[in-house]
């Protein structure tokens, strides 16, 4: 398979101008720090994807995916599976573009997701977290609906690197490493690709929960792996639970980036009552990976100017309000 390259990273900039919020590149200035057993100062930015209108980065791949979509496609309408991230997203473009779209999506999502795909207007379907990524091919053939993957796509994979064009384009000179959360790969893969094709100087590193870390095992095992679903259930971060990181997603993590580093589930709750306490940023757990590893894997990642993406701000208030009590 062929991956993205500026051309069609640079096609899903123009097209979802205008849909998904170009978010900033925020200076944080409380989160400096001078790093472990070391001397100088190192210095956090922030991409603050928790301000998209579906709360999560997954907006600029399903646009960027069914924007694409030929006029007998639409007309077939959509169907995508998603802990809830990617179904708001899919719900609300297809709403944005009138077609039908149905989600399939575990029975433990948040309620507050599945209350927000409803909204938008797209059918939900609730099912056992082992049927999640099979149901959606069976309703694809009985219904002719075209099939909308959260990860494992080029027009996703395009969508969500625009990310990292916006990355580039802000950041300062002297950027040296970009943090990204893994899952199925989509937004570390089109982010990377965008990053080393037009700042090739900048290191990309993962952060996955340590509860559901397959993709750091397949990139340095060099060999895709997949955990049991009831292993990766395990962690906080529901947004990044998926087993085994795509076929595509895979390819470009061996091409673009260069480690995965793990979060423990403490230092992921930390970091959610911390961005909000210090940054004024709501974040889901699976939106604080990426930065909780600068707060807490400093001696494993080295660098001194970072950029780290938080990738969605979709959290139960109940939760936020149990991380903040706790963390205060």
């Amino acid at each position: 398979m062929a991956l993205v390259g500026l051309e069609e990273l640079r096609a899903a900039q123009r097209r979802i101008e205008g849909v998904a919020v170009r978010t900033p590149l925020m200076p944080c200035p409380w989160a400096d720090r001078g790093p472990e057993g070391g001397s100088g100062e190192r210095r956090l930015w922030l991409k603050p994807e928790n301000l998209q209108p579906t709360g999560a980065f997954k907006i600029r791949g399903a646009y960027n995916r069914l924007a694409a979509l030929s006029d007998a496609e639409r007309a077939r309408g959509v169907v995508a599976q998603s802990s809830g991230n990617h179904a708001q997203a899919v719900a609300y473009a297809a709403r944005l573009l009138g077609l039908k779209a149905v989600i399939v999506m575990p029975d433990t999502s948040p309620a507050v997701k599945v209350a927000s795909t409803r909204s938008f207007g797209a059918e939900v379907v609730l099912v056992p977290p082992e049927q999640r990524d099979t149901l959606p091919a069976e309703l694809a053939e009985r219904h002719g609906y075209v099939w909308v993957p959260p990860y494992d796509d080029p027009w996703i994979i395009a969508g969500q690197g625009t990310v990292g064009l916006e990355i580039g384009e802000d950041a300062p000179d002297e950027l040296d490493t970009v943090l990204v959360p893994v899952s199925g790969g989509g937004l570390i893969s089109g982010t990377a690709a965008a990053l080393k094709l037009s700042c090739p100087g900048v290191r990309v590193v993962g952060v996955e929960p340590e509860l559901a870390a397959d993709a750091q095992q397949s990139l340095r095992t060099g060999r895709r792996t997949s955990w049991p679903v009831a292993d990766t259930y395990r962690t906080v971060a529901d947004g990044l639970r998926t087993p085994s990181v795509g076929e595509l997603p895979f390819e470009h993590l061996q091409a673009y980036v260069d480690d995965i580093v793990t979060v423990s589930e403490a230092e992921i709750r930390d970091t959610v009552a911390l961005l909000a306490r210090s940054g004024r940023l709501v974040a889901e757990p699976s939106g604080a990976v990426a930065p909780a590893a600068y707060f807490h894997r400093s001696a494993e990642l080295g660098g001194r100017v970072f950029a780290a993406v938080v990738s969605g701000g979709n959290i139960d208030p109940g939760l936020l309000a149990e991380l903040l009590a706790t963390g205060a």
